[in-house]
């Protein structure tokens, strides 16, 4: 497969390879909770468009849960796990099937790829979903993703599809993301506050200092909001993958390149793409301990992106095995890295702060390497 181009600007949306598409639950249903078809159909017949020209598209959906209130005699999204997932069990389905025959009118088949947070937290799972996705795009098929809410708890769970988006997109190497909501573009202040502006182009944290951005919408189907479309734009945009933020009504424009939206660019310094790992780290991964680091370690680690060694850490905390994701903390608490842990939280209580060579002498050979090496570790907060 080719490596993926990183668009500089949003006119090249137009001719990208390949796309990531994600839709809100307020784009696909009624205010009563059911799908609402026509919005349906008139994104579909935008992104099978787009099919008919070559390029591959990747659509990210929500409202499985939103679908399922109306069957079940539900006024509007539960608050229990249980009763969400009863929901997303009985509208998984019914969206699914909706897709299916909105896609059949243009000769296209769709899959459906349901994701926990579990397939992208372990390494194993992300390669089997990841060869899944490319065998599904090679035979001309449109995933149909979402997240697998009916086995998901909250202790795993993605907490929002525009997350998952963006991992879907550096999982697919994707040219670039879309995310698609009720709302235009994100603007200086909530867009029903007079005198906000659209914010054309967000090219760093400096563009946004002073914005005010919103949560979930009205109709209380989602649970998103233009602060997760904006967190996972800045994931997307730090994995190489720039993002377009607008409303499903302008998916077309959006998709042809038009000025719409606020287009969130990579700057030159992320060109490079970060690795699976990297990325899997940084916003996927459930750490399962930490590892308190001493001024001279986190200098190391931070400054001179240096392995770890035992004799930089002063303490510990959570139960974990080796291989599992830890933080790795300044005597403050505050997280500067995570990476995967060589030791259990068994053995290294006996390891802290004393060299490999000393424990190499005392234990053997296999004890004379990195409590966390450089290439097992991102740094955070960058």
């Amino acid at each position: 497969m080719s490596e993926p181009s990183t668009l500089a600007r949003r006119e090249d949306l137009a001719a990208a390879r390949r796309v990531v598409v994600k839709v809100g639950s307020s784009s696909l249903t009624t205010a009563a909770g059911g799908l609402d078809t026509s919005r349906l159909d008139a994104l579909v017949e935008v992104l099978a468009a787009r099919r008919s020209t070559g390029g591959d598209v990747v659509l990210v959906s929500s409202g499985a849960i939103a679908a399922g209130l109306a069957p079940l005699g539900l006024p509007k999204r539960p608050r229990d796990l249980a009763s969400q997932q009863a929901a997303a069990s009985v509208g998984q389905g019914l969206l699914l099937a909706e897709y299916a025959r909105a896609f059949a009118r243009s000769g296209l088949t769709v899959g459906q790829v349901l994701l926990t947070a579990e397939d992208v937290v372990r390494r194993t799972h992300y390669g089997n979903a990841q060869r899944t996705l490319e065998r599904l795009l090679s035979l001309g098929v449109v995933p149909v993703v979402n997240e697998n809410d009916t086995v998901a708890t909250h202790e795993i769970r993605f907490g929002d599809n525009d997350r998952l988006a963006a991992l879907v997109a550096h999982l697919v190497r994707a040219d670039a993301l879309v995310l698609l909501s009720d709302v235009d573009a994100l603007h200086t202040a909530p867009p029903s506050t007079p005198g906000a502006r659209r914010i054309a182009t967000v090219r760093g944290p400096e563009d946004l200092a002073g914005v005010t951005v919103g949560s979930a919408g009205a109709a209380g189907v989602g649970t998103g909001g233009m602060t997760t479309k904006v967190e996972a734009a800045g994931i997307a945009v730090s994995a190489g993958v720039p993002a377009l933020v607008t409303s499903a009504a302008l998916a077309g424009p959006a998709l042809a390149g038009q000025d719409v939206g606020t287009w969130f660019s990579v700057p030159a310094s992320r060109r490079a793409r970060r690795s699976s790992r990297q990325l899997w780290l940084a916003h996927a991964a459930a750490p399962a301990g930490r590892l308190v680091l001493d001024d001279g370690a986190v200098k190391a680690v931070r400054g001179n992106r240096s392995s770890l060694l035992p004799a930089g850490v002063v303490g510990l905390a959570g139960r974990f095995r080796a291989g599992d994701p830890v933080d790795l903390v300044d005597g403050n608490g505050h997280a500067v890295a995570r990476g995967l842990v060589n030791y259990s939280s068994e053995e290294l209580p006996e390891m802290l702060g004393r060299s490999t060579r000393e424990l190499a002498r005392q234990w053997g050979a296999a004890y004379e390497r990195e409590v966390v090496h450089r290439d097992h570790l991102v740094l955070l907060g960058r």
